[in-house]
């Protein structure tokens, strides 16, 4: 039985990619030459490219084309009861480990909990529309080469942090601090951490801020820090799951 024309085309591809004749880094013709190449409709060529692209042989940039993937260099995202304990930034001091310079972009607005988050921090039902939490939206970079690293959006209640000099985790005099050190400020013990990771598609914003593929897999952290027994702060963090390793670490014993 003959195979459907984007098979077909996607084979061929794969092969060039595997023999080097279509490099890392290199663009793919355009969709009408590629038509030509191929004596074959446009939307065939665009089904096959998407196959490659969900493979994550090809990078799919819009406004630029389609890329044949650079091959994912390996890094270890270490989290670790200690680090957290470390003043300072907790992401800033493993990308100085790894001999580089950590950098982030970030946004911080007060809002309302939706449900998920509302039930992770253990907040009461909602009043009317009003604001009980500050989000941070955060995407952490390499500063040597700007390649993205993770993204990771953070809520903290209000009803904690308002009115006080860590009410915006990236301004004031706490600025940048590891969570144990900003909540220590206001006189709260940040005692136990834990941390849900999975596995999914990135969404097409995650991959377009994370440069990656679309259908791309990313890892998922879902982070609580606790006071005893209260949430005082949940985050979400994604990493892209073919170049990033996480490494978990802690104490044993007593100490």
């Amino acid at each position: 039985m003959d195979q459907p024309a984007y098979v077909r085309i996607a084979n061929d591809l794969r092969a060039r990619i595997a023999n080097g004749s279509l490099a890392a880094g290199e663009r793919l013709p355009a969709r009408h030459e590629m038509a030509a190449e191929y004596q074959a409709a446009e939307g065939v060529v665009r089904q096959a490219t998407m196959t490659l692209v969900q493979e994550g042989l090809l990078v799919s940039r819009p406004g630029a084309g389609v890329f044949v993937r650079q091959p994912p260099r390996r890094r270890r995202l270490v989290r670790s009861w200690f680090r957290e304990r470390q003043g300072g930034s907790p992401f800033a001091a493993q990308m100085e480990e790894q001999g580089r310079r950590g950098a982030w972009e970030y946004a911080s607005d007060t809002t309302q909990a939706p449900p998920e988050v509302r039930e992770r921090l253990g907040l009461d039902a909602p009043d009317d529309d009003r604001h009980d939490v500050m989000r941070t939206v955060y995407a952490f970079t390499s500063a040597d080469d700007e390649e993205p690293w993770m993204l990771s959006t953070s809520w903290e209640p209000l009803s904690l942090t308002k009115g006080t000099p860590i009410a915006f985790p990236e301004a004031g005099p706490h600025a940048g601090q590891g969570v144990t050190h900003r909540m220590a400020a206001i006189g709260v013990e940040v005692d136990a951490w834990d941390e849900e990771v999975g596995a999914r598609t990135a969404t097409a914003e995650e991959a377009k801020r994370l440069k990656i593929g679309q259908g791309s897999i990313v890892l998922t952290a879902a982070r609580a820090y606790l006071a005893g027994e209260r949430v005082v702060e949940v985050a979400d963090i994604v990493v892209p799951a073919d170049s990033t390793t996480l490494v978990y670490n802690g104490p044993v014993g007593d100490s």
